[in-house]
């Protein structure tokens, strides 16, 4: 019975792990200065789409959400090869929804 308890408190432990890596280490606080945590996220490479709650100016808005939206993806050369033969996808940044209010 200890075996089977251990188990199952170990891939719970590494189950949450995995999870929590896979949560967007931009997201802000709630109630954090809106248009820096907009500027943040996009000098990081990221798309942001910003939800208004309220008629608030921006430089007075507080952030009040964060929803992460999906991948952006580009496309670059292999270094080193002369043709575009050998170009590959990779993730550039992410979308962000931010809700301000």
């Amino acid at each position: 019975m200890n075996k089977i308890t251990f188990a199952s408190v170990a891939a719970a432990g590494l189950s949450a792990a995995v999870l929590g890596l896979a949560a967007p280490a931009a997201a802000a606080p709630s109630g954090s200065d809106a248009q820096q945590t907009i500027s943040q996220l996009e000098a990081d490479g990221n798309r942001v789409i910003v939800n208004r709650l309220s008629d608030t100016p921006l430089s007075q808005a507080t952030v009040v959400g964060i929803q992460p939206g999906p991948a952006l993806r580009g496309t670059v050369s292999n270094p080193g090869y002369g043709n575009n033969d050998n170009r590959q996808g990779v993730v550039t940044g992410q979308v962000y929804y931010v809700d301000i209010r």
